[in-house]
C-alpha cells in the first residue's frame, strides 16, 4: 500500500508539472508517516551560496564533482 500512496503522489506532482496547473511541491517536501497515516508538509530554503544550486555553481557535472556533489547541498551547519 505504502509504494501505492508514495507513486500516486509522484504522478500527481508531474501531471501538474507538465500541465502547469496546481500548486507543484517546488521547495517544499511532504513526509508521509504510514503507520499514523499522517502527512507534513516541511518548506526548505534555497541557500544561494550552494556549489551546486546556488547563484553561482561551480560544480557542473556530477559525474566529475566525486564525493564532493552529495555534500554540496548541505548547510553549513549539517541541516
Amino acid at each position: 500500500m505504502l509504494p501505492g500512496v508514495i507513486g500516486t503522489f509522484q504522478a500527481l506532482e508531474c501531471i501538474k508539472l507538465i500541465l502547469g496547473v496546481g500548486d507543484p511541491l517546488v521547495g517544499r517536501l511532504v513526509l508521509f508517516d504510514s503507520l499514523g497515516m499522517r502527512f507534513r508538509e516541511v518548506r526548505l530554503r534555497r541557500d544561494p551560496h550552494c556549489p551546486l544550486c546556488g547563484d553561482a555553481p561551480v560544480i557542473t557535472d556530477l559525474a566529475q564533482a566525486g564525493t564532493a556533489a552529495p555534500q554540496a547541498c548541505l548547510t553549513p551547519t549539517g541541516r
